[in-house]
């Protein structure tokens, strides 16, 4: 017998031969009308199924997470039937999964698909949901399968199947499409709710470069209107964000052919923004006792074979530059620096621990379909720290570098969520050395009060971590803080220190990023504040706006005084109306703008307008001077 657990948790028994379907309905018939599909001991399967004997089933509900992907899962295959009808038999199928948000299905086929195809291709799955064809489940020997997809010219689906470990192969037929999957899917098309069709991507058959490129739609169902259509409205926002756009409207930043793909170059504006982070994150590290260095941005090939890049990171590094016969590579990471500089003289347990901060640049090769943005470039200066210190020190020094992460999220408004990322299978160091340090992350965790989710296996091979994980303005997570110990480096570098009783012991080594790197953190931040930055990071805090030409000089003066203050100011000296004026200023998302003319300049006062709150009246420039100074300095 199997055992049947309702979903408000009530057990009952499926005896053998009966099949989950018929168990719901006699258990309760309300939930076996809402039940799709079901989970037996984990795995998604369909409810005509009998379970083996001792299977723990669960039934999977219309309006959970799970039903969504049933149903996302089924407008996959109408997708495919869709684009099969309108394209004809030369279009070969890849793989249609229901992935977060939405689906997706793999194309090859000669025809260049067009936004004008995808809504052929949309009327066409509506015709298909209306037609409400059963999902057909069949079964076939996996040779008989590999041979009917090679006559039908289905070669990347003879592919899958050769790879499958199984003697027979389930398939699903919905009309006159049949495809090769597991399932499972809805009773008939007609289930899938309201869908829209959103995108065309490219995408290698496996992910690899070596492979056919394929043409992906991206769609996305819901099971009401108003599921669907909060999602797009979401779906706008987020491009209205797109930290590319607003970097190009904005003039933050970039890119140019000739100089090369995934290489940013920093227009004044965005330079100042990232000065500001600079000298901020400069500022915090000096509070807690970090020492800054330089390193080079190039290093002899030895001390990448040392650390061990050469031999596990080599696809990611670029290749050797000759210099006086001898190879030198570009720096894909600053450990190596940093660990000369601590070896640069001995270090005894008094000088311990030693905590030394770049903000180093360092070079990646990423292939060009995966650069996006800011968010996946070729050069990128990460806020890199290494600290070296005993075993005992460990937990306080990691909780110390949570107080500044912490410190550093809530100054630029992000919500955080931590995540302990343990022991892989394929790892190095001991067992004492792997439990030491990872208890003393969560010591540290503990230390902080800061709840944290497990991420079992998620380490990298050298060392326990913690992930930072940044929650933006629309609740997206982003890439942010990494705390990670190293039971690797001090090993191949011998590392060591001279500890109290006059003996040699190996040092233990934190690497650890507070905002991960600067162009992926304002490619964060960009989208984070849709580019209307605060007033302490916005690169103009205050437009100065003379009505007539006659207003002129005041405002030079308004805006030498400002910059006195140390705020940073313009004036739109344009022969130009001064409502236009205001919506330029707008448009750039000026925090501030001061408004003069004749009663201002007689009286020498500023009309004060915010970017959000609009006229906020007159006052003495002195006012407005304390206002936005103290507002820039309490990081608003």
């Amino acid at each position: 017998m199997a055992k049947l657990i309702l979903p408000n948790g009530e057990e009952r028994i499926i005896p053998h031969g009966q099949t989950v379907a018929q168990a719901l309905e006699d258990a309760d018939a309300k939930t076996a009308k809402k039940t799709i599909a079901c989970r037996i001991d984990g795995e998604l399967a369909r409810t005509d199924v009998q379970p083996a004997a001792g299977a723990t089933v669960h039934p999977v509900l219309k309006d959970t997470e799970d039903g969504l992907e049933v149903m996302r899962h089924s407008a996959a295959h109408v997708m495919a039937a869709a684009v099969k009808r309108l394209f004809g038999p030369e279009v070969k199928l890849g793989i249609g999964p229901s992935i977060k948000d939405g689906f997706y299905y793999d194309f090859d086929m000669p025809h260049r698909l067009t936004p004008e195809d995808l809504e052929r291709i949309q009327k066409e799955m509506e015709a298909i949901i209306k037609a409400a064809h059963p999902f057909e489940r069949g079964e076939m020997t996996k040779e008989a399968a590999i041979a009917e997809a090679k006559a039908q010219g289905e070669t990347y689906k003879a592919e899958l199947i050769s790879e499958l470990d199984s003697d027979t192969i389930t398939t699903y037929t919905s009309g006159d499409f049949t495809d090769v999957c597991r399932g499972p899917h809805l009773r008939h098309t007609g289930e899938v709710g309201p869908f829209r069709l959103l995108t065309i991507a490219g995408a290698y058959w496996r992910g690899s470069e070596k492979n056919p490129m394929l043409q992906r739609i991206y769609g996305t169902a819901f099971w009401d209107q108003k599921g669907l259509k909060k999602h797009l409205d979401f779906l706008e926002e987020v491009k209205n964000r797109d930290h590319r756009l607003l970097g190009k409207d904005l003039g933050i930043y970039g890119m140019d052919e000739e100089i090369g793909a995934g290489l940013i170059l920093w227009y004044p504006k965005g330079a100042t923004i990232r000065r500001i982070i600079e000298d901020f994150w400069h500022k915090e590290h000096a509070k807690r006792g970090y020492q800054p260095v330089y390193t080079p941005h190039i290093a002899s090939e030895r001390t990448y074979e040392r650390s061990g890049h050469l031999e596990n990171y080599a696809d990611f590094m670029y290749g050797a530059l000759e210099i006086e016969g001898a190879p030198y590579r570009l720096k894909p990471m600053n450990c190596p620096g940093h660990i000369k500089i601590f070896q640069a003289r001995q270090k005894s347990y008094r000088d311990l621990p030693v905590r030394l901060c770049e903000l180093g640049t360092v070079y990646r090769f990423e292939r060009s379909g995966t650069l996006h943005g800011l968010l996946r470039v070729r050069g990128f200066t990460q806020d890199d720290a290494h600290i070296f210190c005993e075993p005992e020190q460990l937990a306080q020094e990691l909780t110390r570098v949570l107080e500044l992460a912490e410190y550093m999220m809530e100054a630029f408004g992000f919500q955080y969520h931590p995540w302990l990322a343990t022991r892989p299978d394929k790892s190095l160091g001991t067992d004492e050395e792997w439990d030491r340090s990872t208890q003393a992350l969560i010591e540290a965790l503990k230390a902080r009060k800061m709840s944290y989710e497990v991420e079992e296996g998620g380490g990298a091979f050298y060392g326990p971590k913690i992930d930072i994980k940044l929650e933006d303005a629309l609740g997206r997570v982003w890439t942010g803080p990494t705390v990670q110990v190293d039971l690797n480096l001090p090993k191949r570098f011998g590392v060591t220190y001279v500890a109290r009783d006059g003996s040699e012991r190996e040092v233990v080594i934190v690497h650890r990023t507070v905002l991960g790197s600067m162009e992926r953190f304002m490619g964060a931040l960009l989208e984070h504040y849709a580019g209307a930055f605060p007033l302490w990071l916005s690169p103009e805090q205050v437009r100065v706006i003379p009505i007539t030409n006659d207003n002129t000089d005041y405002a030079l003066r308004v805006v030498a005084k400002l910059r006195e203050a140390g705020l940073r100011a313009t004036s739109d000296q344009r022969n130009e109306k001064t409502g236009a004026k205001i919506r330029d200023a707008v448009l750039e998302k000026i925090p501030y703008m001061l408004i003069l003319g004749d009663r201002e300049m007689n009286a020498e006062t500023v009309a004060v307008r915010k970017r959000k709150e609009g006229d906020l009246g007159t006052c003495k420039l002195g006012e407005f001077i304390e206002t936005a100074t103290k507002e820039a300095e309490q990081r608003k």
